[in-house]
């Protein structure tokens, strides 16, 4: 392989693997928000509900920084392939990218990690306003970090806002840079998946809790929030998506082709629930398909006109796996809405019960705590895909800005990048299972003058 489709690949690693942890902390941030907040309202109520909610938020807690660890480590390693494979890239468009980047480092190591420290070890240390304050600037600092990305992704993909003076782009207006024509769609998205990935994770992490026997107090309602949370959104992302969908369609026509596998511009285009795309022999074997579907869903109009692939010749993304990855992405969103609807019909037939949940229903949801992830990554290839054979989209081709490295340094440090990310990724689930199965060894221990009280209280020797 050349340098180019190497270096391709070794991005294609990070940001898979980086991803997966701002996917779920971006939305478990306001989630801890949530716990807190419940904790206060409830700790002069019931004591039982409101030790429970404070288990959780204790808890999640250890998750939120475990995954916030890798996501800073892991986006760290992705900046240096800026400079190491992609050196054209900050050459042209560096007064565009960089201060975009340079917002998103302060946003994520000084209003997260600060107020992270508070957040984990000022419990008790701390006033209860100045603790709910710090994990909400963690959440809001959460969020800020993807404004910023998803401002510059958006802008690669829809670029505005700028002029270009002797091959470099200049700023013209940073109101239409970060304001794009595709940024408020994309970042709604990004938002609601995050979301949603955090919603099988606390579904299916509870699950295991109950199927162990463990965090009897918290897991209850860590199921039903989680519940809640996929089965109100789920629709939600229907919607954004749709829209998503009719930007792209717009900005991106030879995206939207090579995802729905359309060669030729045609009205009434039928949806193709499978193919295999040919992009030697343009066209598509083993269709099965819904006449009129992709008009229908993508212009609004059953003879609706959708361009094809050959409007684009030599222009336009590898159609194979972007058919893929996007049936991929809508299948498990459809087995999320499925899996969430009837968990939360069952479970509140079950009065809020998991003992009483059938066992094959919790494996199930056990099954689905890392959904989120694979339609992620399946929609994120969609989109970088997508882009090709653009960096900036019709503006600058990626193999301008590729480095002058040696392909064997590069397929070097790639495969060193995919060992490392197996094991850690390996690591990271096998630390959620045990934080999972033994939640009681996670919690702070009372402090002694606290042990002393319950001694005397029980009539015991101090």
């Amino acid at each position: 392989m050349d340098a180019l489709i190497l270096a391709r690949m070794q991005f294609a690693a990070n940001i898979t693997f980086h991803i997966l942890f701002p996917t779920i902390s971006i939305a478990l941030g306001w989630l801890l928000l949530f716990f807190r907040w419940r904790w206060l309202r409830t700790r002069g109520v019931d004591a039982q509900l409101a030790q429970g909610w404070l288990d959780a938020y204790r808890f999640w807690t250890k998750v939120f920084a475990l995954t916030f660890a890798l996501g800073v480590v892991s986006g760290i390693t992705m900046s240096f392939q800026f400079g190491t494979n992609w050196p054209g890239f900050m050459e042209k468009v560096g007064n565009v990218a960089g201060p975009l980047l340079g917002y998103e480092v302060l946003t994520a190591f000084f209003l997260e990690a600060g107020f992270l420290g508070v957040m984990l070890f000022g419990h008790e240390k701390v006033g209860e306003r100045v603790h709910l304050m710090s994990t909400f600037m963690v959440a809001f600092g959460t969020t800020l970090s993807a404004f910023w990305i998803l401002a510059l992704n958006s802008w690669m993909q829809t670029p505005a806002g700028h002029e270009i003076i002797d091959g470099e782009f200049h700023v013209a207006s940073w109101m239409a840079v970060i304001f794009n024509p595709s940024f408020p769609y994309r970042f709604a998205h990004m938002l609601l998946a995050s979301a949603l990935t955090c919603a099988f994770l606390l579904i299916g992490l509870s699950a295991w809790q109950v199927l162990r026997g463990v965090g009897q107090r918290s897991a209850a309602r860590v199921m039903r929030v989680g519940l809640t949370l996929a089965a109100v959104l789920i629709p939600v992302q229907i919607v954004v998506g749709d829209m998503h969908g009719l930007n792209t369609l717009e900005h991106q026509p030879a995206k939207i082709a090579a995802m729905e596998g359309v060669w030729d511009t045609e009205r009434g285009a039928p949806l193709l629930l499978f193919a295999i795309p040919d992009a030697k022999e343009r066209k598509n074997h083993f269709e099965i398909a819904i006449p009129n579907g992709a008009s229908l869903i993508l212009t609004h109009k059953v003879d609706g006109e959708l361009r094809g692939l050959n409007d684009f010749p030599g222009a336009h993304p590898p159609p194979l796996p972007m058919f893929f990855a996007f049936r991929i992405m809508v299948g498990m969103g459809m087995l999320m809405l499925a899996t969430s609807w009837l968990g939360w019909w069952l479970y509140r037939r079950a009065q809020w019960q998991p003992a009483r949940l059938p066992r094959a229903l919790l494996w199930l949801f056990a099954g689905m705590t890392f959904s989120g992830w694979v339609a992620t990554v399946a929609g994120w290839y969609v989109t970088e895909i997508g882009r090709q054979p653009y960096v900036v989209y019709g503006l600058v081709r990626t193999a301008d800005v590729v480095s002058s490295v040696p392909s064997t340094m590069i397929g070097l440090t790639l495969a060193l990048y995919v060992a490392l990310y197996l094991a850690l990724i390996v690591a990271y689930v096998a630390v959620l299972k045990y934080m999972a199965e033994k939640p009681e060894a996670l919690l702070p221990s009372p402090a002694p003058s606290d042990v002393g009280i319950a001694a005397v209280l029980q009539g015991g020797r101090t």
